[in-house]
């Protein structure tokens, strides 16, 4: 039915009765109604346009010059990093009602560079984004970028970051070339950020494994959410995800494809070998829904039902993935799919778990 058809339904329309039983006072009516009808999209546009920022958004990519460079150089750029500006995120932030955003730089952060130039990016990547939260205060936070794989450089980065810096956690992908999060080339990292009781933020990328895998698709659609789920998978049957559980991680778009193989996790993979007898669902169950989960790029019922069933409320948090989606985009979705105190945690009160420095801000 159009909107037409559907309004002519109503009290107001006078198309199924004589033209001449109209009253002045009937069509006043009806006009008053049809400016309100008309007015309401703008009126609630304007309402999320002015709502107050609140929001922490885990999720949202800067690019620092250096960095931009460096990924010009590996001829890795898309337009919406190197059109990035400070101004554009603070438009879309507050455009979203978001308070303070978590940044870091999105795939394929420093990978594909030598150990040196990979530690000089990442140190750079990290002053200026604290530079950001000196000049906009409370506006920002950092996840800060490790030189990774490169492991005794992302030692050190990891010790100037948190003692120096002071910042908030770190940014990682889910994958470099042919090695993921479980493998143990990489357990020398988590042993030191499960020390600090850190946060890691992960951002899906392209494995080696599946470049151009299917002409014509892009990475960003489907390899990435699959690359985000081979990650978890291989973090918790190495056993790092229990090993080390004092380390927060927070897996971008609802954890990729995790819902979907979500039997393959906790069924198929317990019943044979290698896992059989090894693991139990118990404990693979307690891993998932320990995990944080942001709603970059999941702003839909399909994808946010099958979450809240896989994990907790107090689990997931916002994210925008900014510049490639945009804050005022989740703004419209989340209060209808949330309500009360939910949409508070799912906004707010879960990343404050999190970022407990952001209680005052």
């Amino acid at each position: 039915m159009t909107f037409s058809s559907r309004f002519c339904a109503t009290s107001l329309c006078g198309c199924n009765q004589p033209h001449a039983g109209l009253s002045r006072r009937s069509l006043l009516a009806g006009g008053v109604a049809l400016g309100a009808a008309a007015l309401a999209p703008r009126f609630m546009a304007e309402a999320v346009a002015q709502t107050p920022p609140h929001r922490i958004d885990v999720h949202h990519h800067v690019s620092a010059p250096t960095w931009l460079d460096a990924v010009k150089s590996l001829k890795l750029d898309n337009p919406p990093m190197a059109n990035w500006s400070i101004q554009k995120t603070l438009d879309d932030m507050d455009k979203g009602g978001v308070a303070t955003s978590i940044t870091s730089p999105t795939t394929p952060q420093v990978t594909g560079l030598d150990a040196a130039r990979a530690a000089r990016v990442a140190r750079e990547c990290n002053e200026y984004a604290k530079k950001l939260e000196t000049d906009h205060k409370g506006r920002f936070g950092t996840w800060a970028t490790l030189p990774l794989p490169h492991i005794d450089e992302s030692l050190k980065e990891i010790a100037y970051a948190f003692d120096t810096l002071k910042v908030d956690g770190v940014g990682i992908m889910t994958s470099y070339g042919d090695k993921w999060l479980g493998y143990p080339e990489f357990e020398p990292v988590w042993a030191e950020l499960n020390r600090r009781k850190a946060t890691v933020y992960t951002h899906p990328t392209g494995a080696n494994c599946c470049v151009n895998l299917v002409k014509g698709i892009d990475e960003a659609y489907i390899e990435f959410g699959t690359d985000t789920t081979r990650s978890i998978f291989s973090l918790i049957f190495s056993g790092f995800g229990e090993k080390y559980s004092d380390i927060n991680w927070i897996w971008s778009h609802g954890g990729g494809s995790l819902t979907s193989f979500y039997e393959r996790f906790t069924v198929q993979a317990l019943s044979r070998p290698p896992y059989a007898g090894k693991m139990t669902r118990d404990q693979v169950e307690k891993q998932i829904r320990r995990y944080y989960y942001d709603t970059a790029a999941i702003p839909n019922d399909v994808t946010m039902s099958a979450l809240i069933k896989m994990v907790p409320m107090s689990q997931i948090v916002f994210g925008s993935d900014f510049p490639y989606r945009f804050a005022h985009e989740y703004a419209k979705y989340l209060p209808t799919f949330f309500k009360g105190d939910d949409l508070k945690a799912v906004d707010r009160d879960n990343a404050l778990r999190l970022l407990p420095r952001l209680k005052s801000a």
